[in-house]
Parts: C-alpha cells; sequence; structure tokens
C-alpha cells in the first residue's frame, strides 16, 4: 500500500505534569508505530500561551510529529487522539513535495555553522544594498 508523509500537531492539556506528558507522546508515538507508520521528526514546543480559551485554557504543550504512514491509518490515529481527554486539540495535514523541501532545506541549514549562516546573511544584505 502507497503511504504518505503526515505532520500531526497536537496540543496537550498544559496543566499536566511533565512525566504525565511524556507519557501521552510516547503512547501517540507507540500508536503510529504499531499501525504501521515511521516518525521521520519530532518537535517538542512545549508549553505555549493559547491565541484564545479553548475549554477554559489559556495555555497548551505542543508538540509536533512527522511521520511516513498509509493513508487508512490516519483515521483510527485521529480517532485515538479524539477518545483521549489530555488532548486539547490536533491537526494532522498531508506533506506535498514542497513542504518536504522546505523542511529538508530547513533542515540542512540548522546543521550549518553559526559562523557560515551569519555570512550567508551578510552576503545577501551587502547584495541588496549593491543592487540600489
Amino acid at each position: 500500500m502507497a503511504t504518505r508523509h503526515y505532520e500531526s500537531v497536537v496540543i496537550l492539556n498544559a496543566t499536566l505534569e511533565d512525566p504525565q506528558i511524556e507519557e501521552i507522546i510516547t503512547s501517540i508515538h507507540h500508536h503510529v508505530k504499531t499501525n504501521g507508520g515511521e516518525i521521520t521528526d519530532v518537535e517538542n514546543w512545549g508549553r505555549k500561551r493559547l491565541a484564545y480559551a479553548i475549554n477554559n485554557a489559556k495555555s497548551g504543550y505542543y508538540i509536533i510529529t512527522r511521520f511516513i504512514a498509509a493513508p487508512s491509518m490516519i483515521s483510527e490515529f485521529e480517532r485515538s487522539l479524539k477518545l483521549d481527554e489530555n488532548v486539547i486539540r490536533y491537526l494532522t495535514i498531508s506533506l506535498d513535495k514542497k513542504a518536504l523541501e522546505y523542511l529538508k532545506n530547513a533542515a540542512n541549514k540548522k546543521e550549518e555553522p553559526a559562523s557560515e549562516q551569519g555570512s550567508e546573511v551578510l552576503e545577501k544584505s551587502t547584495l541588496e544594498s549593491v543592487k540600489e
């Protein structure tokens, strides 16, 4: 069966203790893996203030998980998130080629040493001032 790349953003209840949050994150990743998915990247953004209150909560714990899975697995994955009372909101999207390319380039820029990134910015600003 064909697989696709997905990105899932999950907002957890921020009032939970760190071990409880880690347990929920582990169960989310376990669900992906047991249903034939492969996790490619995880970003823990941590506790952030919400733009608006959701169920009287003003902050949430954000986690972004990128994974490869069959399209049929997504409905079951989202169902498990919906049933978890500690999940405030979730959104799963399919990543297209442009998004995958952007993420790859962003990862490569992260790996560059800071001195090279600074010179790149300096070169761009110099080129812009020469054009003017």
